[in-house]
């Protein structure tokens, strides 16, 4: 039940990392994977931070901010 969770909080990053992070993307699809993946880098960013954040909400801004990063790191390199 944790993975289907885990899932769905990093397509909602994704999603919303899109939306933060306009201009050339990689579309609905790609930005909802980059949201999952994201998850994984948000928490590993966190936790070198030695932050945490705890329920829904907080996995949420986790997944978003790593989403944020691996999408900016990205486009960086797509150009």
């Amino acid at each position: 039940m944790h993975f289907l969770w885990f899932i769905l909080i990093g397509i909602a990053a994704g999603w919303l990392a899109g939306q933060i992070m306009r201009g050339g993307g990689f579309g609905l699809v790609g930005d909802l994977v980059v949201g999952v993946i994201g998850a994984l880098f948000g928490g590993f960013l966190f936790g070198l931070l030695g932050l945490s954040a705890f329920g829904l909400l907080g996995q949420l801004v986790t997944a978003t901010v790593g989403a944020i990063v691996l999408l900016f790191l990205l486009r960086l390199i797509k150009r």
